[in-house]
């Protein structure tokens, strides 16, 4: 794939009508559309960024045996979807299996550039999580273990540097130090699957921790109704918060207030994405445990009414934050683009201005659904999803 020249144009985000022109793989100029048709009534914003995808499209990013042409599968069909950046996220298992999911995301981005280009960072969730039922989510127990810093180096070395998230439970043994190291390297540590009291969560945040993974979930079902993780954590200025808008993971009204706690400033959409994400409703195998994506594209283990992840897509997830707590479109796209930009340091991402990497997305806003329908994604300056 090579960089050509592009002009676009339509309504941004936030309503206004613009002429984008794109050069050398970045943002050349950015001005006001005088032709009067805002590029047919497409709306134009940056490319999503989804900083929790473990599968898509039928592939499994933690599956035995899962290849390099996999990873660039998932690039493939999330273009689809608006999102020109995401993080691969490698999920509790052994130190062998782990150890090999990260080398095909390092084969896959050796391989290929564009792939390379896309992942924005890897995001390993786990294997230092609470071992309990509910914060455990559906992470393997027997894989669960204590936080080990020559394990998380080793990690860095089978992924080739790329680690750029990790989520933890900081109520256990050695978790604020492993924060404290996790900081200082370039990663940004984050507070999930966790059961923890407001002592360890506040001693996280104080030794670098800056996110909360997917706020609300991995969590007992029942918790107290005023001394609780998930209070704590939305008063903790310092932490960002993951959000998993899918009506089912939290509730229209949690996102709501989710949001209104820490502001589209400190708010993240992600996905958590399995690799059941576009597929029919049934019941299938994942790694050693049976689960269904029923009808309304739930995904949840056989049997309980734990959820495994989710079916969700990011510009889904966009239309959903404005349905569902009442935002503008140009509030819930930075969630999903410039926010997470911010998360990782990238300031050359997440805006539609000069200099900025030529990541743009065309679509179709249908506001009486609020949903985005994806017609056109621009990567690095090329075309590499165009709706027939």
């Amino acid at each position: 794939m090579s960089a050509q020249d592009l002009a676009v144009r339509g309504t941004d985000a936030w309503g206004r009508a613009v002429s984008i022109t794109i050069s050398q793989g970045k943002v050349g100029a950015v001005g006001p559309d005088a032709t009067g048709d805002a590029g047919q009534g497409l709306r134009v914003f940056p490319g999503l960024i989804d900083i929790q995808v473990n599968g898509f499209g039928g592939h499994d990013l933690n599956a035995p045996g899962t290849n390099p042409d996999d990873v660039a599968a998932v690039v493939r069909a999330l273009w689809r979807h608006g999102v020109t950046r995401f993080c691969p996220t490698v999920c509790t298992q052994s130190h062998a299996h782990m150890i090999a999911a990260l080398r095909t995301v390092a084969r896959a981005c050796e391989e290929a550039p564009w792939v390379d280009r896309a992942v924005i960072g890897v995001h390993v969730e786990g294997p230092y999580i609470s071992p309990e039922d509910g914060p455990r989510g559906a992470h393997p127990r027997e894989h669960v273990r204590p936080p080990n810093w020559d394990e998380v180096q080793a990690f860095q070395d089978a992924a080739g540097g790329r680690i750029r998230l990790l989520t933890l439970a900081p109520e256990l043994p050695g978790a604020i130090g492993l924060v404290e190291r996790l900081s200082e390297t370039g990663i940004v540590p984050a507070i999930g699957h966790t059961g923890a009291g407001r002592a360890d969560i506040l001693a996280a945040a104080s030794a670098g921790a800056r996110l909360s993974t997917h706020l609300g979930n991995g969590s007992h079902a029942m918790i107290p109704r005023h001394h609780n993780y998930i209070w704590e954590q939305l008063a903790a200025d310092g932490l960002w918060a993951s959000l998993i808008a899918d009506g089912h993971h939290l509730p229209p009204s949690v996102v709501k207030v989710f949001i209104r706690a820490k502001g589209v400033e400190r708010t993240i959409l992600t996905s958590d994405a399995v690799w059941l994400a576009g597929g029919s409703p049934g019941t299938y195998r994942f790694l050693d445990r049976e689960v269904e994506l029923t009808p309304d594209h739930r995904v949840r283990l056989v049997g309980t009414e734990y959820l495994a992840g989710s079916a969700l897509d990011l510009a889904t997830a966009v239309g959903n934050a404005v349905a569902f707590a009442g935002i503008g479109l140009g509030e819930a796209v930075e969630m999903a683009s410039l926010r997470p930009a911010q998360l990782f340091g990238r300031t050359d991402l997440g805006r539609l201005a000069p200099g900025f990497a030529g990541d743009v997305v065309l679509a179709r806003w249908l506001a009486d659904e609020a949903r985005l329908e994806v017609v056109q994604t621009i990567a690095g300056g090329d075309v590499v999803f165009h709706a027939r």
